[in-house]
């Protein structure tokens, strides 16, 4: 597990207590910059206007006579390297919310400091502002300095209401039982035209006299059956919650239904009986078909529909009984080989590989196990159309299967990593600033702090918002020493405020909830630790998933 430190050394067990003491920061209180801040009662200056007809020029073509060029910070640490900037016509005013971000920003990486182009000179009536003594020694920020990459920011200085979670979608909704959404994906009317034409071709054989009637049957006959596939998922659901883990949603699909739970069970135990309530109620449906059928005639319509609603609930709960993953049987078989070796990702690898060998046999079994007959068909009555589509079902099967326990062993993987995401290891060190501070002067001192990232702080030292990332990148460097951080920034909303200790699975859902681009890290006594960037958490994720196992 890595733990490395913003310079890439190891973190020794007082470098909490050492990342606040000023550093860096307090340094940076000390050096004349470039950056005069007028006083409350000044205006700021403005920058060099250019003729009409004349081209434009950048604002330094090299530095001040009132910049010692000794002072410009090293090109390695700046927090925002934005390349080549182009001039703006706007004429700012003395107090800018902040510069108009471009369309399309282009990707930058941090490299080149603010300082490589020093701002004009302030005019000779003006008096050049001292440096904001209290905002850097306010408070010290301490982390991990890990990736290289740049968020793409949204938000605007101005306050939102917290973004309410996004449905999870995938198809037609059809209601919410128990609070979990219903989606019937677009494939399922696919299936459900297969069904109608497959069972109606049965029908005319069984009852000749329906005609073309017998279409509609058939499409009740699927709609019906899917009901039953939508109560086998629901059994599924029911147990999830029961075990207080959350359902993201159902999903009724090409080949049945998919409940998706978005957490592990955390015992054996309960992984089995999770698995095991679907095939049983499946099998309780079934019954319940039989006892129907006692009270019909056979040959009429209702007879036939309850027969074949009762047999396609035996074949479901069969089917999903089979010893392999994605089916129920396989996670049942996962729980067992779980509980007897004492590891989880044991019980998936075995059950992931016996589904792959199912997925063979069904490919070449089911075949010929109608050419035979074995299913029941007479085998001189399967014709050439017919071995096309048993061979086109059975690749289909195959498929699913085979995918279905690619997968499982993939998530099991994933699971297995994520304790390696820790907020405090791919914390961003930040520094604070406050709200009227110019970008450029903002800039200098995260470069001299060996910081990546801005935090908005007010006179008392306590957070308001995140300078972003990508409307840095958007700010020419020539504008920057009259652009103010908080026209930069993003308020901070409840969620965007995260713990040091959360990892792995905990981090993840914390930050699901609240999509951003950019996070407050914050220490259990509410000091600011500093910015966790999504986008380094991405990376992360990505890296831990191609370590091998």
């Amino acid at each position: 597990m890595d733990e490395s430190g913003g310079s890439g050394q190891p973190r020794s067990g007082n470098d909490r207590a050492t990342d606040r003491h000023p550093g860096p920061s307090a340094r940076a209180t000390d050096t004349p910059h470039p950056d005069p801040e007028p006083h409350e009662n000044q205006t700021r200056p403005t920058p060099p206007q250019t003729p009409p007809g004349e081209p434009a020029t950048p604002a330094s073509d090299g530095p001040s006579a009132s910049e010692p060029s000794s002072e410009q910070p090293s090109p390695e640490t700046d927090p925002a390297n934005t390349g080549q900037g182009t001039p703006s016509d706007e004429k700012p005013a003395q107090a800018p919310a902040g510069p108009a971000t471009p369309a399309e920003p282009h990707p930058h990486h941090p490299g080149t400091p603010e300082a490589d182009q020093a701002p004009a000179a302030p005019r000779a009536d003006e008096a050049p502002r001292p440096a904001d003594e209290h905002a850097t020694a306010r408070r010290t920020l301490a982390h991990s300095d890990t990736g290289t990459g740049t968020g793409m920011g949204s938000g605007t200085g101005k306050r939102r209401p917290p973004r309410r979670p996004k449905e999870p979608g995938g198809g037609l909704l059809m209601g919410r039982p128990f609070g979990v959404p219903v989606y019937v994906a677009p494939s399922w009317f696919l299936v459900a035209a297969l069904i109608t034409w497959v069972f109606g071709g049965q029908l005319d054989r069984v009852l000749p006299e329906l005609g073309a009637a017998r279409y509609l049957v058939s499409l009740f006959f699927a709609v019906a059956f899917y009901a039953s596939v939508l109560i086998h998922e629901l059994a599924h659901t029911v147990a999830a919650l029961r075990f207080k883990l959350p359902v993201r949603r159902i999903q009724l699909q090409f080949f049945g239904g998919v409940s998706e739970i978005e957490k592990e069970t955390e015992t054996p135990g309960r992984e089995f009986v999770l698995a095991f309530v679907g095939p049983l109620l499946s099998l309780i449906l079934a019954g319940i078909f039989y006892l129907a059928m006692q009270t019909v005639e056979r040959g009429t319509v209702p007879g036939v529909l309850i027969a074949g609603l009762m047999i396609s609930n035996l074949i479901v709960a069969a089917f999903n009984l089979l010893p392999g993953l994605p089916l129920d049987g396989g996670r049942m078989l996962r729980a067992v080989v779980w509980k007897i070796t004492g590891k989880p990702m044991s019980g998936t690898i075995a059950a992931a590989w016996v589904g792959r060998a199912l997925a063979v046999a069904v490919l070449i079994g089911l075949p010929l196990l109608t050419q035979t007959g074995a299913l029941g068909s007479n085998a001189e009555d399967v014709g050439g159309m017919d071995t096309v589509t048993d061979a086109l079902l059975a690749a289909i099967l195959a498929a699913i299967i085979w995918t279905g326990a690619g997968n499982s062993l993939r998530m099991a993987r994933l699971r297995e990593h994520l304790p390696e995401l820790r907020a405090r290891n791919l914390t961003r060190r930040a520094v604070p600033v406050e709200t009227d501070t110019p970008l450029s002067e903002a800039l200098r001192r995260a470069n001299d702090a060996g910081a990546r990232a801005l935090v908005v702080v007010d006179a008392d030292g306590e957070p308001l918002s995140l300078v972003r990332e990508a409307a840095i990148v958007g700010v020419p460097e020539h504008r920057r020493p009259w652009v103010d951080v908080s026209g930069l920034a993003q308020d901070l909303t409840d969620g965007m405020r995260i713990s040091a200790e959360l990892a792995g699975e905990d981090l993840l859902d914390v930050l699901r909830a609240t999509p951003a681009t950019e996070y407050l890290v914050v220490e259990e006594s509410g000091e600011i630790y500093g910015v966790l960037s999504a986008a380094d958490v991405e990376r992360a994720f990505v890296k831990a998933m191609a370590r091998p196992n």
